[in-house]
């Protein structure tokens, strides 16, 4: 099941300069992360949790190009992330990157569309001593 866009990711040749870039050009903050080798993007007023405290927007993040992941990506919520690459493949779109854990907050992998365009996936981690709740009024479909 997803659940919406959530995320979007910037590859950058130059971290610095492109955090300088997007600062100077759209006002958002940059927060580099070295533990991760990536770095947190502000785009809009954020909650005490730092989620977006506004309807509908998105934060995202920068990391260094190389690879296979070049260009933005954006990123989809999913419960699931084995089950949505393994639906995505059969639909006729292929893995790029399978799960991969991002700290304690959750997994990510990558896939290819049929379009030939790289999409983010996002996995939370279950909350300690709960489950993370669907929004079912944002089911793309099962």
């Amino acid at each position: 099941m997803a659940r919406g866009v959530v995320h979007f990711e910037i590859p950058a040749d130059d971290e610095v300069r492109a955090g300088k870039f997007y600062s100077s050009a759209f006002g958002w903050t940059v927060n580099p992360v070295p533990e991760l080798s990536y770095t947190m993007i502000t785009t809009t007023q954020t909650d005490e949790s730092g989620m977006p405290s506004v309807p509908g927007a998105i934060n995202g993040g920068m990391f260094r190009r190389e690879g296979t992941v070049t260009s933005p990506v954006i990123t989809i919520d999913v419960d699931d992330i084995d089950a949505a690459l393994e639906k995505i493949e059969a639909l006729g779109g292929a893995t790029v990157s399978a799960r991969q854990e991002v700290g304690t907050m959750g997994w990510a992998a990558y896939f290819r569309d049929t379009e030939g365009n790289i999409v983010g996936l996002w996995q939370n981690a279950v909350p300690e001593g709960g489950t993370a709740a669907a929004d079912p009024a944002n089911d793309i479909g099962a």
